[in-house]
């Protein structure tokens, strides 16, 4: 357990895995889940070959399931297994997120915007299934507002990145978005903005925009000191969708992103929830 808090609270990430605003009693546990996905984002993105990617993530999903079987190996799991048992987390979430990094390896265009938004069912949405399963919630009705603002998260992310995922040869802006509005692959990879990848990231950032706002009654329906965090995460995403339109949807020559004076602003926006806690 003392390997997962270190490698939770040892990596970079636009808000902390774990705020004070959560109970002391689940911090452990947040750890754990957060390691077991820190290491799945490596096996997927870190290896530099998606023949030896694949081999590591299915490795991966073996000890998670030797997990599930009351076997883990290794000290992730260990330490995962106390997590799964005293909240009933079923599989499922699990294997969907090492299947999200497994097809980043083997698929890297989408054709329409429902192909990533499938591509978000595994790659985000089981994120805020756990978080709801760590914090009593198991009804369809929340995780349905949930996948709603981790897919938009996701969203968020890719429109943030377009010029890092271009590195690794992926492209998760609809292909048939850019044809829309004419604007080919080749002048995607050679950085080439104009009016034409304008009215692209345009569209793209309406959609992760109204995701989010079709999350935000999660809010409401989650204890406040979840729905401060959720708050923030949602603030977050919404604030990096403001500094794509504030830069004119221009991406590919700078990377938006939020500062630590930005992060205290958004706490602050939130402090009257906080207030009431």
């Amino acid at each position: 357990m003392e390997y997962t808090r270190w490698l939770a609270t040892n990596h970079y990430e636009n808000f902390q895995v774990v705020s004070f605003l959560l109970p002391r009693k689940l911090h452990q546990d947040f750890y754990n889940v957060y390691s077991f996905c820190r290491w799945a984002d490596d096996l997927g993105d870190e290896m530099g070959d998606p023949a030896e990617s694949l081999r590591l993530l299915a490795w991966w999903r073996n000890e998670l399931h030797s997990m599930y079987a009351g076997e883990p190996q290794h000290p992730v799991f260990v330490a995962l297994q106390n997590t799964v048992r005293r909240h009933d987390i079923p599989v499922g979430p699990f294997d969907r997120l090492i299947r999200a990094f497994e097809q980043d390896q083997i698929v890297t265009r989408y054709q329409t915007m429902d192909q990533v938004f499938d591509y978000c069912v595994y790659s985000a949405n089981p994120v805020g299934h756990l978080v709801l399963y760590l914090c009593g919630y198991r009804d369809a009705e929340r995780q349905q507002l949930s996948d709603y603002t981790c897919t938009a998260l996701q969203l968020a992310n890719h429109w943030q990145d377009v010029s890092v995922d271009l590195q690794k040869d992926r492209v998760y802006l609809p292909l048939n978005l850019l044809s829309q509005y004419g604007y080919p692959l080749e002048d995607l990879f050679a950085l080439k903005f104009d009016d034409r990848f304008r009215s692209v990231m345009c569209d793209a950032v309406a959609v992760a925009d109204k995701l989010f706002r079709q999350g935000l009654p999660l809010l409401g329906k989650v204890h406040r000191r979840l729905a401060l965090d959720l708050e923030l995460f949602s603030r977050g995403g919404m604030k990096i969708l403001g500094k794509i339109r504030f830069q004119d949807y221009d991406v590919l020559r700078r990377r938006p992103y939020i500062s630590k004076a930005e992060r205290v602003t958004l706490m602050l926006r939130c402090l009257p929830r906080l207030l009431t806690l």
